[in-house]
């Protein structure tokens, strides 16, 4: 049986238009993949450098200087032209600012076309979850857009240069979720479905404290095993915390669960990783920052674990301890020995 190109898929698929919103690292890589079964996909972008960029030298200026984009794709600063006719919308903004950007532009989004979130966290202001917080944003409109969220573990660095993964797309309607499935999936990228949306969210929030954690083992000059028992103990606290706020323990055991920790945990491609190992070379949460030069979602998102732990009266331990550095309660070596130091018990899995 002779195999399908690279990039994709075995069965026959009708090339359509598709939309992103944010052109920043995680935009540009998901633009770079939806071309993969032959769809136009065009960015909205506030900066008009980055759109003459993209669309004179098919280029994002800002991220992946080195990455020469398909032709297939271009760029807009007008976000109803980028939304005009797209079969779906990628939304690819940063979780802090995703409510008020859907609430700006609600009435650009057409009805009944899926809008698919990729912003991983909770948002600090509301306290709310990417599930609640861009429905609460579209007001009125909420019931006219399909929303779909898209997690797992998918640098947008090696997106873009083509590597195979999966990722899973979730949707309250496991058709809706299927949707978009079959749009964005290739050989390259593969899709799987879901209709447990607070499974999915709370694995793509939650594992960015951890990976914060794990960073800060690293730069400690601890090795492998420690991590390999963070990503385990801290996979049994996701599940915890997903079960509490209605989620499926058996989502947390998939790709937006330990799939996405694992990746964040033990690379140092990650963000919030990083930040990690910046905090425990002595580096303030500012200077972190400062370094990285992009957005870590895993700052804000601890306290609100903390926060969520307290109302559902969980222990949480691992979460516990990395918003105490975040804090600046307590350094990172303070912070092992107490982890390190609790009373003995079983391993328990529920």
């Amino acid at each position: 049986i002779p195999e399908p190109p690279l990039g994709t898929m075995s069965d026959t698929k009708q090339a359509t238009k598709i939309a992103v919103l944010g052109a920043g690292s995680y935009g540009t890589a998901m633009a770079y993949v939806a071309t993969h079964n032959g769809h136009s996909v065009m960015i909205y972008a506030r900066n008009k450098d980055v759109v003459d960029g993209i669309n004179k030298n098919h280029v994002n200026p800002k991220r992946f200087t080195d990455v020469k984009l398909p032709d297939s794709i271009t760029a807009s600063t007008d976000i109803k032209e980028v939304v005009k006719d797209a079969a779906c919308v990628i939304h690819a903004v940063p979780a802090q600012h995703t409510p008020d950007f859907v609430e700006k532009y609600k009435d650009a989004f057409v009805k009944g076309v899926p809008l698919v979130s990729t912003a991983k966290g909770i948002h600090v202001k509301t306290h709310r979850l990417m599930s609640e917080a861009i429905p609460a944003a579209l007001g009125e409109r909420k019931e006219e857009i399909p929303l779909v969220y898209l997690s797992g573990p998918s640098f947008a660095k090696e997106m873009v240069k083509g590597h195979p993964m999966a990722v899973v797309v979730a949707a309250k309607e496991l058709k809706m979720a299927q949707q978009v499935q079959k749009l964005l999936s290739s050989i390259r990228f593969r899709c799987y479905a879901s209709n447990d949306v607070i499974g999915v969210e709370v694995g793509g929030a939650l594992k960015n404290p951890l990976a914060i954690g794990a960073g800060m083992a690293r730069g400690l000059g601890f090795g492998q095993s420690t991590i390999a028992g963070l990503v385990t103990r801290g996979c049994r606290e996701m599940r915890q915390l997903a079960i509490a706020l209605g989620g499926k323990p058996e989502t947390l055991a998939g790709l937006s669960g330990v799939g996405d920790l694992m990746l964040t945990c033990f690379s140092s491609l990650s963000r919030n990783n990083r930040c990690g190992m910046a905090l425990a070379k002595g580096k303030t949460v500012e200077e972190a920052f400062d370094e990285i030069g992009e957005v870590v979602e895993g700052v804000p998102t601890s306290k609100e674990v903390v926060r969520l732990a307290e109302i559902h009266k969980l222990e949480l331990p691992l979460f516990r301890a990395v918003d105490l550095i975040l804090s600046g309660k307590v350094k990172p070596e303070k912070a092992l020995r107490l982890i390190m130091g609790r009373d003995l018990g079983t391993e328990e899995f529920h």
